[in-house]
């Protein structure tokens, strides 16, 4: 696996497969790497000729106040778990890389990105969609692969794709969960035992209210009644909305880490964000 650090270096990387016509997989991450992402990288390295997978911690997603400085790292372990996984080039960008001095043009999905995770943290999507956009032009890739745990994400990302007439495919690939359901995320390092233990709470919110859904019954009502009846955690929202299909979305915070779910409904259900 090569590691590059420039744009330059990536680009003329690219040249010669893409002369060769050859398929391109993208997985852009921001690191701390779990099977989550390994997921991602095998599915690219089985459906494309080359994989590249990106690696920087998107300083423009966070929000004042917010984890960047305490973001989990490991630049040499994720390497090793990306080359295991089949990946071919990692790309790992400085900061001023990709944000030079007196950076100022900016993506904004304007509706979509203003709800939910956007409503309550504002910049965060206009961060995503342009670290994105970025490293598509800088690729070019045939597709691109995303977790569906990030479901808004997904949306915005399909959204942008959509109404800027880009020539890619988005795969959005299956939540990866841990044995006791929570599912995999950079961010359960974060988390001590008491406070696992309280974030199963929204796995098992998230079942009830599609059960209830499919029963015809609130979902959004069956998940709060199972968030807002457990300790140690603080509900941000719940709330059924179109990503990329009816999905019942819930965050929470268990002390100072934010975690989110979701699931995919399986009959109709009105909007309600």
């Amino acid at each position: 696996m090569m590691i590059v650090r420039t744009i330059a270096g990536l680009r003329e990387a690219l040249m010669a497969p893409r002369e060769e016509d050859r398929r391109i997989g993208l997985v852009p991450t921001m690191g701390a790497f779990h099977d989550g992402h390994i997921s991602l990288f095998r599915a690219s390295a089985a459906e494309c000729d080359l994989t590249v997978a990106s690696l920087f911690v998107n300083p423009a997603q966070f929000g004042e106040n917010e984890d960047l400085a305490r973001y989990p790292r490991d630049e040499a372990g994720d390497a090793r778990k990306a080359e295991d996984a089949g990946v071919d080039l990692l790309f790992v960008p400085s900061g001023d890389e990709l944000y030079p001095p007196r950076f100022q043009t900016w993506i904004e999905v304007r509706e979509l990105g203003a709800v939910l995770e956007g409503e309550l943290r504002p910049l965060h999507f206009q961060g995503v969609a342009t670290v994105c956009l970025k490293l598509f032009n800088i690729t070019q890739p045939a597709v691109a692969y995303f977790g569906r745990k990030d479901a808004q994400q997904v949306a915005v990302i399909k959204t942008m794709i959509r109404e800027l007439n880009l020539p890619i495919e988005i795969r959005s690939m299956p939540i990866v969960r841990d044995p006791d359901g929570l599912a995999l995320s950079s961010r359960n390092v974060y988390l001590s035992a008491d406070d696992r233990r309280h974030a199963l709470a929204l796995p098992r919110a998230l079942e009830a209210g599609a059960r209830a859904d499919a029963a015809g019954r609130d979902a959004v009502a069956a998940a709060r009644e199972i968030l807002d009846a457990t300790s140690g955690i603080r509900v941000d929202y719940v709330a059924v909305a179109d990503l990329d299909g009816p999905t019942l979305a819930a965050a929470i915070r268990v002390g100072s880490t934010h975690l989110i779910d979701n699931v995919l409904l399986q009959r109709e259900t009105p909007e309600t964000a």
